[in-house]
């Protein structure tokens, strides 16, 4: 995802508005397209500011509220697949994940299921 505008640009267009150019005229000034200034128009009286909106994740998802069961059922039985672990998922608390989405929460947790060749 790109980064926003800056808060110049944005105060730039909605202030060439204001003064009463068309919001066409203001976007060719400015390099920007018509839609930007429209949309910077409508932020600024819907919420009286510029300001991004956030584009991080929340962290939010599936498996959010099942991390603690996971890193317990991991470090009860160590040797367990990602695709058992799918299964587990499933069964005890009826979520539908892939087995990526699983392995993606057990590499922040610094758990690998990563197959090392015995003696190294």
């Amino acid at each position: 995802m790109g980064k926003p505008h800056p808060i110049e640009l944005r105060e730039r267009a909605v202030a060439l508005v204001e003064q009463g150019i068309t919001h066409t005229e203001a976007a060719r000034r400015l390099c920007v397209s018509i839609k930007f200034v429209n949309d910077m128009g409508r932020l600024k009286r819907e919420t009286g500011a510029l300001k991004p909106k956030p584009q991080d994740n929340p962290g939010r998802g599936k498996l959010t509220g099942v991390k603690e069961w996971v890193q317990g059922r991991t470090a009860a039985q160590p040797d367990l697949a990602i695709d058992e672990l799918t299964a587990d998922l499933g069964a005890e608390h009826g979520l539908k994940v892939h087995r990526s989405s699983v392995g993606r929460l057990l590499h922040p947790l610094g758990l690998s299921h990563k197959k090392r060749p015995s003696g190294a």
